[in-house]
């Protein structure tokens, strides 16, 4: 049996336990059944000030859940970029994450009374759900790649499409549902406190006077329907925004017209009290290839970083007039996203990119997903990228790893050809 139809007999089965219970009661003062419940709810539908009530909260609450979440990513996102944002929004967050529902209904009752309730409740119950989970999946956006797009000086909407929102996909679409939940049960039992006119909770408190169950039971229905129709919405179009792919504009990097050259003077470096770069002098120009072939641990992929900018050194002078790619001694690519796009971003032009990675890759494998392509097959898409892009240096991480003897040869004259105008750095053990 698949997962669909045991959800639907056990759907079944529920029910059929609710009209035990109201066998047993047999009182529709206090239990109401399913049948009654049900020709509760089809009288509705011939009542105009129905389709009122429904529309009157479903606005009111779908105003406070977008108002919260708009009002959330903005702090969220000014949190992640000055600490301070976020030590002052600490105590707000808190206060409005533990302060009870109720506390809140009875002041913006005395405040502005009981029409915009049920939106400003939900506005409160969604800000910090959201604010925290933004917050978090900025926080958790992959370093690594974060350093990639600094090399490659990435256009921030690009940073913001392939790795950040790669970063704030899992906490979102957990929160989300959370959020939106929380967001209908607040709201209608703001309603049901405040009795806005014209609202499903004026509805909901009618029954209690009238001691109407069935039309509780009927009412409850269609908070639920339209809390699941609102969750699946807009869960939905995350889905979509999710998984858009967006042209990439190409870096405003430009290549030095009067040559690029890099000079390192009396360079030192150490880490954990053990120097890996001593004392080192060099100056690289362009129109070379330099090979570093020290062994394993001499600090080629320390010299490197530095010569990018992404490390200081200790000791020392290092006078840069150059641009810089690198290709990393880790992949570094954007894995849910073809090696089109990944080469795509640091050139701008998917066409390019496509042509640029059939020198060393079927056009099979360019279309799949990082993840999906063997470890030498990411190295190529890698060695590519850094090729291509606008460069004066090129900068190279042992690019040879998980390639067989046939495919370096190709790689190495690859590197040949598209090193005319650029230094290139290839710090490697072959």
């Amino acid at each position: 049996m698949d997962r669909n139809r045991r959800k639907v007999l056990f759907g079944v089965a529920w029910i059929c336990v609710w009209a035990i219970v109201a066998l047993c009661v047999n009182n529709q003062i206090f239990f109401a059944g399913p049948v009654e419940t049900v020709k509760s709810f089809l009288n509705f539908f011939i009542i105009k000030e129905f389709y009122l009530a429904v529309a009157g909260s479903f606005l009111r609450i779908a105003i406070g859940f977008v108002a919260g979440y708009a009002v959330a990513c903005l702090l969220a996102y000014c949190s992640f970029r000055w600490n301070w944002v976020e030590d002052l929004c600490a105590p707000l967050i808190t206060l409005v994450k533990t302060v009870p529902v109720a506390s809140f209904v009875v002041l913006l009752l005395i405040w502005w009374g009981s029409q915009p309730l049920s939106a400003i409740i939900g506005f409160l119950v969604v800000l910090p759900q959201m604010y925290i989970s933004t917050l978090e999946g900025l926080k958790n956006a992959d370093k690594q790649l974060l350093e990639m797009a600094a090399v490659y000086a990435l256009p921030k909407r690009t940073s913001f499409y392939y790795i950040y929102r790669e970063a704030l996909a899992p906490f979102w679409s957990s929160s989300m549902k959370v959020s939106l939940g929380m967001c209908w049960k607040a709201g209608i039992a703001a309603e049901l406190i405040g009795v806005p006119a014209g609202s499903i909770g004026e509805n909901m408190y009618l029954t209690k006077v009238y001691i109407d169950v069935p039309g509780l039971f009927a009412w409850t229905i269609v908070v639920v329907l339209l809390s699941s129709c609102m969750e699946k919405t807009v869960l939905f179009l995350m889905k979509k925004w999710l998984a858009y792919q967006p042209a990439c504009a190409k870096p405003t990097v430009q290549c030095r017209v009067d040559g690029g050259h890099i000079r390192l003077e009396n360079i030192c470096k150490e880490y954990q009290g053990q120097k890996v770069i001593f004392d080192l002098s060099m100056e690289y120009q362009k129109d070379n290839v330099y090979y570093l072939n020290s062994p394993s641990g001499s600090g080629k992929t320390t010299l490197l970083k530095i010569l990018a900018g992404l490390v200081t050194q200790d000791e020392g002078v290092v006078e840069k007039y150059a641009t810089c790619a690198m290709m990393f001694q880790e992949d570094r690519l954007c894995e849910n996203y073809s090696a089109i796009k990944n080469v795509e971003m640091v050139l701008g032009d998917s066409h390019k990119a496509k042509e640029a990675l059939f020198e060393l890759l079927t056009e099979e494998d360019i279309y799949k997903p990082c993840a999906q392509l063997s470890g030498g097959q990411k190295r190529r898409v890698a060695l590519v990228r850094a090729m291509e892009a606008t460069a004066d240096f090129v900068l190279l991480d042992e690019p040879f790893t998980g390639m067989d003897a046939e495919t370096i040869d190709k790689a190495k004259i690859y590197i040949e050809k598209k090193s005319a105008g650029k230094a290139v750095v290839i710090a490697t053990h072959i």
